[in-house]
């Protein structure tokens, strides 16, 4: 290092530091005071590509990962995983997150976090058999056998548990799961993974007790290693926020929509079948899936924050200018939307944001999907969900109690926009897909198209907890499992009575 030359890596412990502290905006100056010192510092473009990623920007960041592969590193695998995950969970671009993860491990064969991401985007996209070479190679491949690449086999064998489940009490899967588990330390995440996945070969086979005992067992190492609670005092005040700053809207005004696809909004508690209803209507050849689109979550919470308060008093032209920035945001992601009439945005939690998607979107269509609450609270239980998103899935009584306040909210939902929002429920799209579908098409003034029907042979890419569930025909086994479960579900039934739910043939 000449005389004078500022100590790059200490400028980039610094940014490291400032970032771990939580004060992006310091930590990204830093980066770009390392930048204009060295403008082919590999490792500088790669952080300053973390913090576009954090801030969404997306397309700043796969630019970033470019140029530090372009100016070297020493680890240019990580920045291949990188740029994968920005393609797959960002940008929809599937075909080059695939790409970008074949480098990384032409670079580094033995690269097990690029092998668990190809395994699960080719969960995503239907490819049973690619998923499973992946997850084998992990499991078989002696290298991994120890840390850190043991818990990454551990994730490994918890998804081939559950893309081939156990046919029998005495399947050694169960067993191996059960020898997984015994030997994972307790704070290691990837023992939730092998719990859940215990659990669901156990229900899988009809064995009630232990496969509760199991699920049971999994919430409550995720919550100890979470470590968040859900606060119900807080729920609530939530909800009658949302309420009180959204009331029903007197006039209709004008959206600003002139041209392009309209977006339909798909909402309601997770696990409700939402995913089930976009795959089907996806058949449509004038209406494209969305999917999970993060765009209003992040307008909401970081640049509305506080919401709803600040929601409330958006201008009508403001108003305006940003749903022309979901327009345009959505646009980039799905290019081929400009031949459809709709654009599906499927986000359960989006149930909490119709206020604000109507002040955006005035003649937005809202689909809301509904369940019976008991089989809907089962389903939230036994689902490895992420708390970030959904602290109240991992104790009965508070699914039970967010349950309660959701249906509130919907109540108001339903005086405000009665005549753009339509339920859906999963128990009618099961037993009668035919009237069921038509009756959304009609809603969205579509007509009836056969391939709706045969959502389950299309080639796409689903990204929720539901992607091997939408690749079977329509099938209502899911429906009334609670029953099993009856006797280990008195928290969720006395939760939701305490909410003022109905619960249907629950007697």
């Amino acid at each position: 290092m000449s005389p004078g030359a500022p100590d790059l890596g200490a400028l980039m412990a610094r940014a490291a530091a400032e970032h771990r502290a939580g004060r992006r905006t310091v930590a990204l100056a830093v980066i770009r005071q390392t930048l204009a010192a060295a403008p082919r510092f590999g490792d500088a473009w790669m952080a300053l590509a973390t913090v576009h990623e954090e801030d969404g920007r997306y397309d700043e960041a796969v630019s970033a990962l470019e140029t530090a592969l372009d100016c070297g590193l020493t680890r240019p695998h990580e920045a291949h995983l990188q740029l994968a995950v920005l393609f797959a969970d960002h940008l929809r671009r599937d075909e080059d997150a695939c790409a970008s993860l074949d480098a990384a491990l032409m670079l580094k064969p033995d690269y097990l976090p690029a092998l668990m991401n190809l395994g699960n985007l080719h969960e995503q996209r239907g490819n049973r058999e690619a998923a499973l070479a992946c997850y084998t190679q992990v499991l078989s491949d002696p290298r991994f056998a120890e840390a850190p690449e043991a818990a990454l086999r551990s994730v490994a064998l918890a998804r081939i548990a559950v893309m081939r489940p156990p046919k029998a009490l005495d399947d050694p899967l169960l067993a191996e799961l059960r020898a997984a588990i015994d030997t994972a330390p307790a704070d290691l995440p990837a023992r939730v993974h092998l719990q859940f996945a215990l659990a669901h070969g156990l229900d899988r086979i009809d064995e009630v007790d232990a496969a509760f005992d199991a699920f049971a067992r999994g919430n409550r190492t995720l919550l100890r290693q979470h470590g968040r609670r859900y606060d119900p005092r807080q729920e609530s005040r939530f909800v009658d926020d949302l309420i009180a700053s959204f009331p029903p809207p007197r006039d209709r005004p004008y959206s600003g929509q002139d041209e392009g696809p309209s977006p339909v909004f798909i909402c309601g508690m997770f696990r409700s079948g939402s995913t089930l209803l976009e795959q089907v209507l996806a058949g449509h050849p004038e209406l494209l899936a969305g999917g999970e689109i993060d765009w209003l979550p992040r307008l909401a919470f970081e640049r509305l924050a506080p919401f709803p308060a600040r929601a409330a008093g958006l201008s009508t032209g403001d108003a305006e200018r940003l749903a022309e920035e979901y327009r345009s945001h959505v646009m980039k992601l799905f290019p081929g939307a400009t031949s459809r009439r709709f654009v599906t945005d499927k986000r359960p939690d989006n149930v909490f944001l119709v206020g604000l998607i109507k002040r955006l979107f005035p003649r937005a269509k809202i689909i809301h999907t509904v369940r019976h609450p008991m089989d809907n609270g089962l389903s939230i239980y036994m689902q490895h969900m992420n708390l970030e998103v959904t602290p109240y899935a991992n104790a009965l009584s508070d699914i039970g109690h967010h349950f309660g306040q959701y249906r509130r909210l919907m109540a108001h939902w339903e005086a405000c926009f009665a005549d753009d929002l339509q339920t859906v429920s999963y128990e009618s799209l099961v037993r009668d897909p035919r009237t069921t579908i038509n009756n959304v098409l009609g809603f969205l003034a579509l007509d009836w198209d056969e391939r709706c029907i045969a959502f389950h042979d299309r080639p796409n890419t689903v990204k929720t907890a539901s992607y091997w569930q939408v690749r079977q025909p329509l099938y209502g086994s899911a429906a009334g499992r609670w029953r099993r479960y009856r006797h280990h579900l008195a928290p969720l039934e006395s939760a939701l009575r305490a909410g003022g739910v109905t619960l249907p043939d629950a007697e």
